[in-house]
This record gives structure tokens, sequence and C-alpha cells, in this order.
């Protein structure tokens, strides 16, 4: 063997080294990947202008404020929500509309939920969204346990994954329970990496949730992790039976704010997927 050959040979070598040693170095952050496995999901590749896969989603819809004094009356009407191009679109619009329920509101849009369908204990759940971007405007992907209608709010428990109030990099999550609702709610604001905008692309929100513990993502980015040490004294944590998801688009409130001279419409939430994983 000359020495060209040798030093091929040593070559290939120190690459097969290093290529195992990064195979090692991987096997750890791919086995915990792999522990999460697909139970639900909603890609939204239905036709073009066509109704959500109705199976998996129902609306909410009236306009009585939602114990937020919002403005908005949430409907079915493709309007505003539909399917086009693979996503779900919910449309908040500037019109007058009065509901089912009697009641006339300035603006109308959209309220998902699988509440009564699909619902889940523990696990990751996450929807990949660009998100509208206006005074006034609050998108928000969130989940409230089963038991709302029993139990009542808030002690059925509410994880709020991800609540935007015009704020252009930075988002909001945020549990309520007993004793920790409202305003009082167990909050964490995220501020968005240097250059990157709630409307200017899509992100992953996610929540990551165990018995012991609920944690909160942007993309790859942890923002927070709660147990029940966070809590306030002598309150209960409640995460502990199935909740259902929630999509939508609000307009006004008392938290975000109502819109003014600077907010156009329409204004829409584009929704890639909402996939649930279980271990």
């Amino acid at each position: 063997m000359n020495a060209k050959q040798t030093l091929a040979s040593l070559g290939s070598i120190a690459a097969l080294f290093l290529f195992c040693l990064c195979q090692q170095a991987a096997a750890p952050v791919c086995a915990a990947q792999s522990l999460w496995k697909l139970v639900w999901s909603d890609e939204f590749n239905g036709a073009d202008g066509s109704d959500p896969n109705l199976a998996k989603w129902g609306y909410d819809t009236g306009g009585n404020g939602w114990g937020n004094k919002e403005l908005e009356t949430y409907t079915s009407r493709r309007e505003n929500v539909q399917q086009r191009g693979g996503n779900l679109v919910i449309t908040a619009r500037e019109e007058s509309y009065t509901g089912w329920d009697g009641i006339s509101r300035p603006y109308t849009s959209g309220r998902l939920t699988t509440k009564g369908g699909f619902s889940q204990a523990y696990g990751r759940f996450e929807a990949r969204m660009q998100l509208p971007l206006s005074k006034g405007v609050w998108p928000a992907f969130w989940m409230m346990g089963t038991d709302i209608d029993s139990a009542q709010w808030p002690s059925a428990g509410e994880i709020d994954v991800m609540e935007n109030i015009g704020e252009a990099s930075r988002i909001y999550s945020t549990l309520h329970g007993p004793g920790y609702s409202g305003a009082k709610g167990i909050s964490a604001g995220y501020d968005l990496p240097a250059g990157e905008t709630i409307n200017s692309g899509f992100h992953v929100y996610a929540v990551e949730w165990s018995p012991e513990k609920i944690s909160f993502y942007f993309d790859d980015h942890r923002i927070v992790e709660r147990t029940p040490k966070d809590l306030p004294p002598r309150t209960k944590w409640v995460y502990d039976h199935p909740f259902f998801l929630i999509l939508n688009v609000a307009v006004g409130g008392e938290w975000p704010g109502y819109p003014d001279e600077t907010t156009s419409f329409p204004q829409r939430m584009l929704v890639d997927y909402v996939r649930v994983y279980k271990r």
C-alpha cells in the first residue's frame, strides 16, 4: 500500500468513527422523539372553501360576550370558517350581524371545538399556525376540561396553549383553575426570537402535559414549565382529567382591549394542522 492509499484508508476509518459517534449522540434524541405516538390530528386538507371535518370539530356560536365582553358573534358560516390552501382559515370580519341568539354585534368570527368528540388527558398537543395581528384581535389555541358543564369554569380547568393580544412578537401561555383564574391565572409571556413575528409565518405552539407538570412550547423553545408548586396556597391542581381543544379568533375583550382606527379587517388565523400525541 502506497502513502496515498494509506492516507485514504485512515481517512475512511476516521469518517466511520465520527459517524458512529454522531449516531450514538443522536440516539437519545431520536428515542425521546419516538416516545410520542400520534393519536389524533387534522391536517385541514379538504377542498378549498369547504367546511372543516365536522366529525372532528363543532362550532361555538353566538354573541354573548363569552365572559370577556367580546364584540364578535361566532358563526358557522364559511365566511368565517373554511378550509383553503391546506389550512383551516378562521376569519374575523367587521360587519353588523345578528346571530341565532338575537344579539347584534359589529363583528363576526369563528370558534371551533372538539367538545363532545375528542378529548384526552396528558400528552403533547400542538398546532402549527400563522396568526392575525391587529389591535383588539385575540387569536387563541386552548383547552378546557370535559366536565365544564357540571364543574363549571374555572373548576374544570383551562390550559391556554397560546394567546396573542395584538403584540407582534409576544404570546402568552396560561393556566386557569379554582383560585387562580381570570386576571389571576398562572401566566407566562414569551418574546419571540429576534426578527420573528406572529403574523410573518407559521409557528408551532404546543403543550406537553403529564400528571406532574405542564410545559409550554413555541417551536422548539420551551417557554415555561408549571407544576402544582406554582399554584397559590390552598388551591387545587385540576389537570387530572380529559380536556378538549378550542381554536378561535375573538374581537375585543377586557384583556386585549378593543379595535381602534389602526385595526384593519378582515383578520385571518391560518392553521396548518392540529396534532395530539400520547406516550
